[in-house]
């Protein structure tokens, strides 16, 4: 077989329909971006998880007069209380935090968004003591035993906010690969159209082909390399858009966000990983469609 004759079949093919073939690659990079970004999603949750586990904590938060009046600890009441704390088997590590200082990691957090520190006051945060438990799946021990508590205003689970947050990212996720499915569909419809409209319109020279003996494989590869190559071009360009998504969307909207530790960052490495999967399915979908295409519905 004549790899010469063979690409020059594809190019062929590729120009004459270069409308359905535009429309092909457009629906395949959105598909796959849909699809990648679903993944970046899933490896950001990940990684957030994975730091967040580790560092959970349970904290119980005072009263607004030990907050207002004992920024050291030191007054009975809030000493009383960081002695039973640091004495209880249940909890591993105990760090007390002002009101200051609560303000201060405030800021670091949401330095990236300055409405939001407009909004709150030092005197609207408590001093707080931060607790990491010895066995962190078990938060309710520490709400049961400290809530109501003397100089206790309220127990905080932070794992329940996590839960919330990543439940969040879970919709997103799921809301993403359910748009890149429907996209899926369309593409795959798009590659079957093209790969039938494609041999229609070269049928009379299949068809001497045939009659000077090239074999059904031999006239049928060029419109599944067809479907192929413009699934790679798609699929590049959707890593194209991953990686031009990264550096002027979330690396400008989230930097902060990235930088204080809320979230972990995507990195390119993370884009890195996720691009041979996206080649793959690229491949792979335009290879299987053109083939059934090519069975089903094309007798030269």
């Amino acid at each position: 077989m004549r790899a010469s004759f063979v690409f020059s079949e594809v190019l062929t093919g590729l120009r004459r329909n270069v409308t359905m073939t535009v429309a092909m690659i457009l629906t395949t990079m959105i598909s796959l971006t849909l699809l990648g970004g679903g993944l970046l999603v899933v490896r950001m949750i990940d990684k957030t998880q994975a730091v967040y586990q580790e560092e959970v904590d349970v904290n119980v938060n005072l009263t607004k007069d030990i907050s207002a009046n004992d920024k050291e600890c030191t007054q009975d009441t809030c000493a009383d209380l960081r002695e039973r704390l640091e004495s209880d088997p249940a909890i591993e590590a105990v760090t007390f935090e002002n009101r200051d200082q609560a303000l201060v990691r405030f800021k670091q957090i949401f330095e990236a968004q300055p409405e939001m520190l407009k909004l709150v006051r030092a005197d609207a945060l408590p001093a707080s003591f931060h607790l990491r438990l010895v066995n962190p799946d078990r938060p309710e021990v520490i709400s049961q035993t400290y809530s109501g508590a003397v100089g206790v205003d309220s127990v905080v689970d932070e794992s329940e906010f996590l839960e919330r947050l990543f439940s969040a990212f879970n919709g997103v996720r799921n809301l993403t690969f359910a748009i890149a499915l429907i996209q899926a569909v369309a593409a795959l419809l798009l590659i079957s159209n093209t790969v039938q409209v494609s041999a229609f319109t070269r049928r009379t020279e299949v068809n001497i082909m045939r009659l000077v003996g090239a074999t059904r494989w031999y006239t049928q590869l060029p419109f599944l390399l067809e479907a192929v190559v413009a699934g790679l071009v798609g699929a590049v360009l959707a890593i194209g858009l991953l990686v031009a998504g990264k550096v002027w969307f979330l690396d400008t909207v989230l930097g902060g966000v990235f930088a204080s530790g809320v979230l972990s960052p995507i990195d390119g490495l993370d884009i890195l990983l996720v691009s041979p999967w996206l080649l793959l399915t690229s491949i792979g979908i335009s290879a299987v469609t053109g083939y059934v295409t090519l069975r089903l519905y094309v007798r030269q």
